[in-house]
């Protein structure tokens, strides 16, 4: 066929995956108000309050300037907190984002139940993993 590159190429692939697992997830954090990103973000502030903004933007691979647009948001939403200590900002939960913490690991809990009886947990499990190790690579 005159397009069978499309089905070998990395960058066609993953963008394909990343629509379609995109797409889940936003359905199931539609219930808790927030984009998926935003829910792990507070996953995070709430498990490390008191994170800086540079270690949050690390774990989540994005760039300063995208986080600090996240952060904006999410404090105009009352659900984090940025507090200045020296040369560095911390993020903290405010009870607004821990109350809903529960919301948003239900959540993440019926998204991986739902792409895991598409594909297997086994296989998520594999693939998260082969996907993690090659991002590794590429980043070096």
């Amino acid at each position: 066929m005159e397009h069978d590159f499309l089905h070998t190429c990395l960058f066609f692939t993953t963008n394909r995956l990343s629509r379609n697992i995109t797409k889940m997830a936003e359905e199931e954090f539609a219930g808790t108000g927030l984009t998926p990103m935003y829910g792990y973000l507070i996953r995070i502030v709430n498990g490390s309050p008191g994170i800086a903004q540079k270690e949050l933007a690390e774990k989540l691979y994005i760039a300063a300037s995208t986080l600090t647009r996240f952060i904006d948001k999410l404090e105009g939403k009352k659900l984090v907190e940025r507090k200045v200590q020296g040369k560095s900002v911390l993020v903290y939960p405010t009870d607004k984002g821990i109350a809903l913490e529960e919301q948003i690991r239900l959540a993440s809990k019926k998204l991986k139940q739902r792409y895991e009886e598409v594909l297997g947990g086994e296989a998520s499990t594999l693939l998260s993993r082969e996907l993690e190790e090659a991002s590794e690579r590429l980043e070096r």
